[in-house]
């Protein structure tokens, strides 16, 4: 139902909301699946983990993320569950850790029986710190630094996804110098245009990732690893995009990779025992979403791998995802308190004049980025009270010195809001935290983690000391 045809909002404002924008009839509710599995209203206050917001919030201050533990490991026990049970073949579930990582999160990813990937030598000392085993670790990224690889190698990581000519040269000299071996997979570009975001859609050519497979670097990355004693291929790795629905993307990138896959066995003589399909499994971030589940995942990956492998007379390799977004997305949700509250009118066409209500709030684009970055869609509620107030188109925007600070583009909040409230921002799991940044000095929230009523620090909130601490004043240093 339409907000004005509720009676909510003015017709001249609600008609300019997107098509999407719907407002359930409690206004005081919550969209079961934006939001994680134990978060409730409360006589209008949000409850996540049985904390209440308000009592976070006096405690640990504002802006926080609020992580739900629960529902994180419900997530990475539905992949692992899922996929597990696929007679067809066998899978292995890996937690994209760019997603967000610290050393809590690393911890429940091998307590659920999950793999972790990595991507940065900073998340490599995550995975360490977390004591998670070397062998349950892929290293990621398409310009690793010899450090990184060599501290790799030495660890002794499950397998390395290399990315370019340069690292397999890199990696050569050091298995060399060590006299270790690498186990590796080849990232490859399957040219397939996943329905995404322009900068997160990762298969089609134009872009740094991977090798070619239409170019045949590709299979000339396989000839050189080949050719290198300290080297174990062990297949080929894909990913087609970020917030993809179907599966129609991976069907179209499974048969091009094992294609390719059956050609190196032809033509080189390996016999590749792996192949890893990516990631990029949505979420819902408003109510226009519709994800699929891991059951439905898992059923529709094995089907298309089977099928493209009994067609070309290939065993089904062994298998591996990485999903990130689809477990700690909806898991997270952030919580601001408003500070300022603007009605601002606007030119509707002629003789009409509409009404946006600006809710500025104590954070925006330096611990929300995705809105500004990717044009992403969020939703939002009022979070520290019910409130009986018609409600009006709103834009949640953010204390930065941007116009393009906006943490919620549209959203049908209360009429009453005032200074003082509480919003709180569904499915912030994914990239808000781990992309976070300290533009106009703003020190970034912390994680909390909430479970059965108690709530704790897993990442500390900065401080301005923080701040000051890696300020060096090389005029300070000279009076000294």
């Amino acid at each position: 139902m339409r907000a004005h045809e509720a009676g909510w909002a003015h017709a001249a404002v609600s008609a300019r909301g997107p098509a999407w924008l719907r407002e359930p009839a409690d206004v005081n509710a919550l969209v079961p699946q934006l939001w994680s599995g134990t978060a409730r209203k409360v006589d209008g206050v949000l409850e996540v983990g049985g904390v209440l917001v308000t009592d976070l919030v006096r405690q640990h201050g504002s802006p926080a993320y609020v992580l739900d533990e629960v529902d994180f490991r419900a997530r990475a026990a539905a992949f692992k569950t899922a996929f597990g049970r696929q007679e067809d073949a066998h899978w292995d579930v890996y937690y994209a850790g760019k997603a967000f990582l610290c050393t809590t999160v690393a911890r429940w990813v091998v307590e659920e029986g999950l793999f972790l990937d990595v991507c940065s030598g900073g998340e490599l000392a995550v995975a360490v710190r977390a004591q998670v085993p070397p062998e349950r670790i892929g290293f990621h990224g398409n310009n690793k630094t010899r450090g990184e690889l060599s501290e790799a190698v030495e660890l002794g990581v499950g397998r390395i996804i290399v990315d370019s000519f340069h690292e397999i040269e890199r990696l050569a000299a050091i298995t060399r110098e060590l006299g270790r071996t690498a186990r590796v997979l080849i990232r490859v570009t399957a040219g397939v245009e996943a329905h995404t975001h322009e900068y997160i859609a990762t298969a089609h050519e134009d872009q740094k990732f991977g090798f070619s497979i239409s170019s045949g670097d590709a299979l000339e990355a396989a000839r050189e690893i080949a050719g290198v004693p300290g080297l174990e291929l062990l297949g080929l790795h894909s990913h087609i995009g970020s917030q993809i629905f179907d599966s129609a993307g991976f069907e179209v990138a499974a048969r091009r990779v094992l294609a390719l896959h059956a050609q190196i066995s032809d033509e080189i003589g390996i016999e590749m025992p792996e192949m890893d399909l990516g990631g990029g499994f949505g979420i819902a971030y408003t109510t226009q979403d519709d994800p699929s589940d891991a059951a439905q995942l898992a059923i529709e990956l094995t089907k298309i791998v089977a099928d493209e492998a009994k067609a070309r007379g290939l065993a089904v390799p062994r298998l591996s995802i990485e999903p990130g977004r689809a477990i700690v997305g909806p898991a997270m949700c952030t919580v601001y308190e408003v500070g300022t509250v603007k009605a601002v009118e606007l030119d509707a066409g002629p003789g009409v004049t509409s009404v946006r209500t600006y809710v500025s709030v104590d954070g925006g684009m330096s611990d929300h980025i995705r809105t500004a970055l990717y044009d992403a869609d969020y939703s939002a509620t009022l979070a520290s009270r019910h409130s009986e107030a018609p409600v009006l188109l709103s834009r949640i925007v953010g204390k930065h010195c941007e116009a393009g600070d906006i943490v919620v583009k549209d959203e049908f909040l209360p009429g009453d809001v005032v200074p003082g409230d509480l919003v709180a921002v569904p499915g912030t799991g994914a990239y808000c935290r781990s992309m976070a940044s300290n533009y106009n000095h703003a020190p970034r929230p912390p994680v909390i983690v909430v479970k059965d009523g108690s709530a704790v620090v897993a990442v500390h909130r900065e401080t301005i000391d923080d701040l000051l601490r890696l300020d060096a004043d090389p005029a300070a240093g000279m009076e000294d």
